[in-house]
């Protein structure tokens, strides 16, 4: 039975015999980073690494293989159920960390790391190594057919196997990046577990169970494969693989609307990979359509996309300026590994300039200089902010892929196919290219200054590309070769050839004149960031007098949300001009590299004060990133209009003590979330929780204030009956109506004073289904003033 799916793959036709990668990158440990920007993060990612106490993150997993542990665990997620997964991260980590640099604790921490993960392993006695609470048990009833999944949990335990993956992922990056060979064995052994774990299961329960988020699980069991050259681990990497997902890709169907972003983007990862190394041009073709529609749809200027970590409507961009929780940047970290993929394949312009619009704007502004600490959600919101983390509090996911990005900075900045060298990135940086038997040394202040110098150490014939960006203006992008000028045979989203007999010493001159321009919201709304060239440009604002905010996230469930005073939107700066061109307007300070100012032409609080610099440099601070437009004529209209559209959501959120997204993963996770029966789905870009039991949340009230539940529910679900409980205590019974006023409504409860005041701060709401009904559908619960 385990094999049905490969086989019907098999038989669908489709499979060819694996390609030949179109190009390749270079081995992390070829490439070395100069003074610059990069260099700064890198460097304050490995201290941020070693800060880390490796006896924290290895004691989830002694817990479980039951050996002596001298430290307890981080706190966080870290012992809320989501238990070692930054162990599997921080293996991937200084794996990284040790290619690109070659730093000798980086590497002892890794060893370390390694030696006492095999005793866990070995202890355990059956290949398997995590840290999941009490996985011995849950492993055990899963191996039994024994599912209950929803999307983020497999048994009540919070995505198993996406935790798992990340201790997949930390050992074959430990042999891969760092040729650990102890690592590959200890791969071979968990991927062999994972095998006998999944044989009685199938294919319908493998699927079922894949409604949990896993992570990149398919992938990583097809790079086992392609290490061993046996068969069974692909035949588990297919599947690992989502048809929920596959499918509409495959057939060109875009459904990813309401779909938690990071759950599905690892998936496609992996269907890029069996498809790569198995021939299935449909898996690949599936991977290239899903890019085109999240880049093309549903990415902002930063690179990133997202509102609360779930896919919104393409043609509705609104929450993206609404809400806080923006962009998140483990999304972006995956969408950079799939473009990594894709170029591999088809090694077209469009994917390196991707790859600079997040790397610049995403990735790199997520970490904090000098201290360290990432970033959760980046806010699109007019005058909001970002929090981070510390070394020692945030646990969250963006951390784990965070100092991951901050150690490989030079993974894409060169190419290779044949003896042709693509110059992807306009990066300081040197490349031995060990096979030609050359060094290729970068020298840039890029983007400072808009110029980079590329020198060939050795003699060889080659051909170099470099990479005419869609950012620089058709026959405007110059190149040098010793001093003398060539002539550019290419346009914008090409990549310019020179082929030639090169000799030690030979330099070639790249000149790519930016520009400043606007770029609107993709949903065409009245919202436009500033770029030059590829650079975000954003601006400090100081709405509040005297405001002093806390930019250090803490270890609180929710601690990764900055959730300081929410600015009104018609408070906000915004361009005001008649003129219909009025980029001229933006000028460049003098002396101050990416730093402008738009006299005039900026109109709100403080306009005169505001500049315009780089948002990878814009850290501790309220922003702006995204500005609304307007006429003079039309200005006062235009803010009247936004404050009415925000009086009565604002209100309710000076109201709202706790609030929960039902069927959204990560605030059910926050507010404790359990269920038997449940399950969830989206109905016109609105997620539902329902049960044919029940399910519950921790809703917290630190003040003793709650007077009201306000709960949405839908004339859809009319006739269901349900009990809400709080604190064991039945407080109503509820009849879905059929005849509100609105498909979408809301419904009051009164929550008694005697159990708020004997509540200690925390509400425990439960929902009941009555006889022969279903519990829900909610679609929004807040806990009201």
């Amino acid at each position: 039975m385990k094999k049905t799916l490969w086989m019907l793959a098999l038989a669908a036709g489709g499979l060819f015999a694996p390609a030949a990668q179109a190009a390749e990158l270079f081995p992390l440990a070829s490439v070395r980073l100069k003074a610059g920007p990069f260099l700064d993060a890198q460097t304050t990612d490995l201290h941020y690494l070693l800060a880390f106490d490796p006896d924290k993150l290895l004691a989830p997993f002694r817990r479980e293989a039951g050996l002596p542990q001298p430290q307890s665990s981080y706190g966080n997620w870290e012992s809320t159920g989501l238990d070692g997964h930054m162990g599997g991260h921080y293996l991937s980590a200084l794996a990284l960390m040790v290619a690109s640099t070659g730093d000798a604790q980086a590497r002892e921490r890794l060893d370390y790391m390694l030696v006492e993960l095999k005793k866990c392993q070995d202890a355990n006695g059956n290949g398997y190594l995590g840290g999941i609470p009490d996985g011995n048990a849950a492993w055990q009833a899963i191996a039994k057919g024994e599912l209950q999944a929803d999307t983020f949990s497999v048994n009540g335990k919070w995505v198993p196997w996406y935790n798992l993956h990340k201790v997949f992922a930390g050992l074959r990056d430990a042999y891969q990046y760092a040729g650990h060979l102890e690592a590959k064995t200890m791969l071979i052994a968990l991927s062999d577990w994972a095998v006998n774990l999944s044989a009685s299961l199938t294919d319908a329960q493998m699927q079922a169970m894949l409604r949990a988020e896993h992570g990149g699980m398919n992938e990583v069991l097809a790079d086992v494969y392609a290490m061993t050259g046996e068969q069974r681990y692909m035949d588990l990497a297919v599947r690992f693989s989502h048809q929920a997902l596959l499918q509409p890709l495959a057939a060109q169907q875009d459904k990813l609307t309401g779909l938690h972003a990071n759950t599905q983007i690892p998936k496609v990862i992996g269907f890029e990979r069996i498809g790569a190394l198995t021939g299935r041009r449909d898996w690949q073709q599936a991977a290239t359509f899903f890019w085109q529609t999240v880049h093309d749809k549903r990415t902002v200027a930063i690179g990133g996309n997202s509102v609360k970590e779930h896919f919104h409507d393409e043609h509705d961009f609104s929450a993206m300026v609404e809400e806080v929780e923006g962009p998140e940047t483990c999304n972006t970290y995956n969408m950079l590994k799939l473009t990594e993929q894709l170029f591999r394949r088809d090694e077209q312009v469009r994917y390196a300039d991707y790859y600079e619009r997040a790397l610049y704007n995403h990735i790199l502004s997520s970490q904090r200089p000098g201290t360290g600490g990432f970033v959760y959600f980046t806010p699109m919101r007019p005058n909001h902010y970002r929090v981070y983390s510390q070394v020692d509090k945030g646990m969250w996911c963006c951390v784990g892929s965070g100092i991951e990005s901050q150690a490989k900075y030079g993974e894409f900045i060169y190419a290779h196919e044949g003896d042709a060298l693509y110059v992807n990135l306009f990066m300081a940086s040197t490349l031995d290219w060990k096979e030609q038997g050359v060094k290729i040394i970068q020298s840039t202040q890029f983007p400072d200054k808009d110029t980079t110098r590329i020198t060939v150490q050795g003699n060889k014939t080659f051909s170099m590309k470099i990479r005419y960006p869609q950012w620089v203006a058709k026959g405007k992008l110059r190149l040098k070769l010793n001093g003398k000028s060539l002539r550019v045979n290419g346009v914008p989203g090409d990549y310019v050839t020179i082929k030639r007999a090169w000799k030690a010493g030979d330099t070639v001159d790249v000149a790519l004149p930016m520009t400043t321009r606007l770029e609107q919201m993709p949903d065409q709304s009245n919202y436009y960031a500033v770029l030059h060239g590829p650079i975000v440009l954003a601006a400090r604002t100081q709405p509040f007098a005297n405001e002093a905010l806390n930019y250090f996230a803490d270890d609180s469930r929710m601690g990764h949300i900055a959730q300081g005073q929410v600015c009104p939107l018609e408070s906000s700066p915004l361009f005001v001009s008649d003129e219909k061109d009025f980029m001229r307007r933006i000028r460049p300070v003098k002396g101050q590299p990416l730093t402008f100012t738009a006299p005039g032409l900026i109109q709100g609080k403080d306009a005169a004060k505001i500049k315009l610099i780089p948002f990878f440099r814009l850290h501790d601070s309220r922003y702006m990133l995204y500005w609304p437009v307007s006429t003079p004529a039309r200005m006062a209209q235009l803010q009247e209009s936004t404050r009415q559209a925000e009086a009565q959501r604002l209100a309710l959120d000076a109201q709202t003590i706790d609030q929960v997204a039902p069927g959204q993963q990560q605030p059910e996770s926050d507010h404790g979330f359990q269920a038997e029966g449940g399950e969830n789905g989206v109905n016109k870009g609105r997620h539902w929780r329902h049960a044919t039991g029940w399910f519950s949340y921790e809703l917290s009230d630190p003040q003793a204030e709650a007077k009201r539940l306000r709960l949405t529910l839908s004339t859809l679900d009319a006739g269901r009956v349900f009990d809400v409980l709080i604190n064991g205590i039945k407080v109503e019974t509820v009849a879905v109506a059929a005849d509100a006023p609105q498909e979408l409504h809301t419904l009051d409860i009164a929550v008694p004073a005697a159990l708020v005041a004997a509540a200690k701060g925390k509400l425990h709401v439960k929902f009941v289904a009555g006889k022969d009904s279903v519990a829900g559908g909610l679609y929004g619960l807040r806990l009201l003033r």
